[in-house]
């Protein structure tokens, strides 16, 4: 029988609904980051650079796209005849079929898969955080403290904790209690939805809890265990870690990787992130191009000005435009005499000439302005922009617009557009 010491369980189905548009097509981990990646491709090239070789993605929402990406798992060195990357969308059973509800759930629905491998530790991770973590070091402190969970933890602010699930740990870093987004939090130390697990306890829990409706760790599965008088313990992690699950934050890690010295470096040698790279012809700046601070993926062709801002692969800019602090997706075509500020334009936009946007006063958005805020201006992929309009701040817009969507050319700060047919 196939023995595995670790392998890795990374839940990928999320929608990412606080991505808006973003997301409307395309589940969260598989979103463009940082120019040439996905997301899921920091879990999955941690997984490999701690030498775990055996990562089970599991999958639900979108899934297409995703699973295109992951293929057998070559970039990450994943495709293996023994273990390697596995995609684990729901499926049908001859009892009853149902989707993934809940975490734990989904993990509850791939016993089999974890049983065929007979491993000692199964780690549970999340396909949605930007992070560089060896998991090696985690599942050492793991053995050296006996325990039967280990939970990855990170100090927060103490004001921000109530945001998270946190841990009460003593001097030894053993967890003494969990709470789950406490209003009145305990410890500062918060939950980064990293679980390592003996096989033997978290097969246990699983069967014991399967009849809840929504299965999930944080709410569920962790308290079970504490209940239980099991071992758990803190691993504390001080790197880099961010959710990219709102429009801001992943704005702004994506601009944390232009700062001068960036605190998420994608050029460290012995940590590599590796993605699938396209066959790309190499990057062409033209004699009138300006380029400062930015990262520009392979395939594109900058004839314009670019501050401040992380370009996709096989982005065209056309003469005259100026983007700053902006994230433009892969296959982006921009056309002439444009400006475009704080703009996130996901992948196969196209944008007319003499468009303006991030322009002019902010406003509330209409629709959701819990989602769009921080004055950015979201488009979503395959958009269509006509030429010669300007759109305001924290605006939204999602299809293929006409000169007609835009009174006296214009859209201001604050409104959503999205065209029949296209959802958010």
């Amino acid at each position: 029988m196939i023995k595995k010491e670790m392998i890795a369980m990374l839940l990928a189905g999320g929608q990412g609904s606080r991505l808006g548009v973003l997301t409307s097509k395309v589940a969260k981990p598989a979103v463009s980051f940082g120019g040439k990646y996905k997301i899921i491709d920091f879990p999955l090239s941690n997984c490999i650079n701690s030498g775990v070789d055996t990562v089970g993605v599991l999958t639900q929402y979108q899934p297409l796209r995703l699973n295109s990406h992951i293929g057998i798992g070559i970039p990450w060195d994943l495709d293996r005849n023994v273990g390697g990357v596995t995609v684990l969308p729901p499926y049908e059973k001859s009892g009853n079929s149902e989707w993934y509800t809940g975490t734990a759930n989904a993990i509850y629905q791939n016993i089999e898969y974890m049983e065929s491998y007979n491993p000692e530790y199964v780690l549970i991770l999340s396909g949605d955080h930007i992070y560089k973590m060896d998991y090696e070091v985690m599942l050492d402190f793991h053995k050296a403290n006996n325990a039967e969970v280990t939970i990855a933890v990170m100090p927060v602010p103490m004001e921000e904790a109530k945001r998270f699930g946190i841990v009460i740990a003593d001097e030894d870093k053993k967890i003494q209690d969990f709470e789950e987004k406490p209003e009145q939090p305990r410890s500062n130390l918060a939950s980064m939805g990293i679980y390592i697990f003996n096989w033997k306890t978290l097969k246990e829990s699983l069967y014991e809890l399967a009849n809840q409706s929504s299965l999930d760790f944080g709410k569920h599965v962790i308290p079970y265990c504490h209940s239980q008088g099991k071992p758990l313990y803190a691993y504390e992690f001080n790197g880099y870690w961010k959710d990219v699950g709102t429009l801001d934050s992943y704005w702004e890690a994506n601009m944390e990787l232009i700062d001068i010295v960036p605190e998420f470096n994608l050029y460290e040698e012995y940590w590599k992130i590796y993605t699938t790279s396209d066959s790309l012809p190499p990057q062409y700046f033209s004699s009138d191009s300006a380029v400062e601070r930015c990262i520009v993926g392979e395939g594109s062709e900058i004839c314009g000005e670019i501050y401040n801002s992380v370009i996709g692969c096989d982005v065209k800019i056309g003469k005259g435009s100026v983007v700053r602090d902006s994230i433009i997706m892969n296959g982006v075509v921009i056309g002439e005499n444009c400006e475009l500020n704080k703009t996130i334009i996901a992948e196969q936009v196209q944008i007319g000439d003499e468009v303006k946007a991030g322009i002019g006063e902010a406003a509330d958005n209409e629709t959701a302005p819990h989602i769009y805020n921080y004055d950015l201006v979201t488009i979503g992929e395959k958009s269509v922009i006509p030429a010669q309009v300007t759109i305001g701040k924290n605006v939204c817009i999602f299809g293929c617009t006409t000169l007609e969507d835009y009174e006296e050319r214009n859209l201001p700060s604050g409104k959503t557009l999205i065209k029949a047919g296209d959802k958010q």
